[in-house]
């Protein structure tokens, strides 16, 4: 379906030899580049990630964590990368509570788990890789020392997560005290060095040496029990995606410690509710998908860990007992206040993105520090932030997701893949926190149920239960909200749009690339 070009809105990137897309226009580049240099698609995808710390300093950075999906389409396989670090082997949660915590606080340090990212991308490039890692570092060490100009998602997203920057952080990532504006230019030169120690030395540039003397000795004087021996022990796990049948289509996601089994829930409820059959618009189907989303959400948090510390059986929650057993408690005319929506941790900063270049080898990838400047706490000598992913652990003794040493945490950010067979595979992703299991499923619907066209499907207005409120994007009008209220909902209008996202697909029958970047962000879909 052709768009009506009289209204503001984007049209769907194509073309025919490799795409790229990005939350940032600098990220794009930088990967299109790439391709068309002979990369393929993780190349592009590693020079992408390793440009965007310093593109959105607020949203993801080089002491983060990274999940990762690749699919090389001859062979019909899909290869997982967990990238996530674990908390310090001496982390312990009796230590909070005794302290008279009931959950974690948000930026404390123990929330400061080890980096998986820089070791995920070492191996990345080591087994998938054509090019050099040096010349994959040039363009975020070029950028490092030039600078990047602050755009104004960013700046935005800067104001608001201002008061988060704590001590050293300060100067690395303020301009005497305030936010970067749009038209600034953001320059981090000890970045650069970081960088070159890493394109020279792969993951012992970062884990061993002069940057985790940095690291380990600011972390330590801040109060942290982190040790060498943490850092140099980290390690990345390749994984075997999970992926559930809809019909025609399959989704795929990472096992846990992420969230991808919620958006299998959601999915599996909308279908069982035939959502297809209402107006996508509509106060009905917001409403409904409140309701699953809630369920579960909750599900998620009681059962969801490190499953190196428990069995799951992705069978058990995808049952049709499983799923009919919660569908009960949904009223298709009254909210459910009673179910808590106090999603801990309500982060919202992330970056995603995706590739595919001219042999369809695809990547889908997520790349996080978790709060905005994550702990809001930074390295002495390089300005690195320490990311706060250890906020999502819990307290609760014998929980899944409890914290104890050498555990990683129940994870929020989730790459993905859709894919209907002889027509279509989508690598895909949605930023924006704790909502990105919501907002896989809400893509995947208005793809497959609504048959919208992939960057409408992406525009489509949000909602999502978060804090006892029904968070509604403007582009649903007021009388939708005065319906959803007579159901009981209490209605927020955000002051910030909700998440973001990314997606191409290879078209099978046109041999054709079709991406979409979300305008809820700075970034860009762009193809050769």
């Amino acid at each position: 379906m052709v768009r009506n070009f009289q209204k503001p809105g984007r049209s769907c990137v194509l073309s025919k030899n490799g795409m790229v897309a990005s939350s940032h226009p600098v990220s794009s580049t930088v990967g299109l580049d790439i391709l068309k240099r002979g990369g393929n698609a993780v190349d592009a995808a590693l020079a992408m990630a390793l440009v965007l710390p310093l593109c959105e300093p607020q949203s993801t950075g080089y002491f983060g964590d990274v999940f990762c999906i690749i699919s090389q389409f001859n062979d019909s396989k899909f290869i997982g990368l967990n990238g996530s670090g674990k908390s310090p082997n001496k982390a312990n949660s009796e230590i909070l509570k005794s302290n008279g915590f009931k959950k974690i606080p948000e930026t404390d340090l123990s929330t400061i788990t080890l980096p998986g990212a820089m070791k995920a991308f070492e191996s990345l490039h080591k087994k998938y890789s054509l090019l050099d890692l040096e010349e994959l570092c040039q363009p975020a060490i070029h950028y490092a020392k030039t600078g990047v100009v602050v755009s104004p998602r960013v700046a935005l997203d800067w104001q608001i997560s201002l008061n988060n920057l704590k001590g050293t952080s300060q100067k690395f990532y303020t301009k005497s005290g305030k936010a970067y504006q749009i038209g600034d230019v953001f320059l981090a030169p000890q970045q650069a060095y970081v960088l070159e120690k890493f394109a020279k030395y792969g993951a012992k540039g970062f884990y061993e040496g002069e940057v985790a003397n940095d690291l380990i000795s600011s972390l330590n004087k801040l109060g942290g029990v982190h040790t060498f021996d943490d850092l140099k022990n980290v390690s990345c796990e390749y994984v075997d995606p999970i992926m559930i049948d809809f019909e025609k289509h399959s989704l795929v996601e990472l096992p846990p410690n992420g969230q991808g089994v919620t958006a299998f829930l959601i999915k599996k409820m909308f279908d069982r509710l035939n959502i297809c059959n209402i107006d996508p618009s509509s106060a009905e189907r917001i409403h409904l998908e409140a309701e699953v989303v809630k369920i579960a959400y909750n599900i998620r948090n009681r059962y969801i860990g490190d499953p190196n510390f428990y069995d799951f059986e992705l069978k058990h929650f995808s049952s049709d007992e499983f799923i009919e057993k919660y569908l009960s408690q949904i009223n298709f005319n009254k909210a459910n206040n009673e179910i808590n929506t106090t999603w801990e941790n309500h982060h919202k900063d992330t970056v995603y993105l995706t590739v595919i270049d001219k042999n369809r080898q695809m990547v889908s990838l997520i790349f996080s520090i978790f709060n905005s400047f994550g702990s809001g706490y930074a390295s002495e000598k390089f300005g690195l932030l320490f990311h706060n992913r250890g906020a999502g652990f819990t307290l609760e003794s014998g929980h899944p997701n409890e914290l104890v040493g050498n555990k990683r945490p129940l994870h929020t950010i989730i790459p993905a893949f859709l894919k209907k067979k002889d027509d279509f595979i989508m690598p895909f992703g949605v930023m924006g926190g704790q909502y990105q299991a919501n907002g896989h499923a809400r893509l995947v619907s208005n793809i497959i149920d609504y048959g919208m066209d992939i960057q409408t499907a992406i525009d489509f207005p949000r909602s999502f239960p978060e804090n006892g409120s029904l968070k509604l994007e403007e582009g649903y009008s007021d009388t939708v909200a005065s319906e959803l209220e007579n159901k009981g909902h209490k209605i927020l209008r955000p002051n910030q749009p909700i998440g973001g996202s990314q997606a191409i697909i290879y078209d099978l029958k046109k041999d054709i690339l079709i991406g979409g970047s979300d305008p809820r962000k700075d970034g860009c879909a762009l193809g050769y």
